[in-house]
């Protein structure tokens, strides 16, 4: 993938995340985005964050004590882990459910 395919893949993703985020109750999750990351934000203090990673064009989510890294697979159309194959999307809906208290699923 070079540059600018990453840059649009990786822009698709964050405001696909974006526009989930946006039909949560900001008590339970609120979010902020900037140029190449989304950042979620709890009662309570804690954060996940989602980011670009140019430099070896991948998607990162911190999330929690858990830190995961996402390369873009063309074949499935998504973004899955570079060590173990899942996908980021239902990753992070399950590191969501867990931090708000109840079943979220993406989409």
């Amino acid at each position: 993938m070079d540059d600018r395919d990453f840059v649009a893949k990786s822009d698709a993703c964050l405001g696909r995340v974006a526009k989930w985020l946006e039909d949560f109750d900001p008590d339970e999750v609120d979010y902020a985005t900037a140029d190449g990351s989304v950042t979620l934000e709890f009662p309570g203090g804690a954060k996940f964050i989602l980011s670009r990673q140019s430099a070896t064009k991948q998607m990162w989510l911190a999330a929690g004590a858990h830190g995961y890294h996402y390369n873009y697979d063309p074949a499935r159309d998504t973004w899955v882990d570079d060590k173990d194959g899942h996908e980021l999307y239902p990753r992070l809906a399950e590191a969501l459910s867990s931090q708000i208290g109840r079943t979220v699923r993406f989409g």
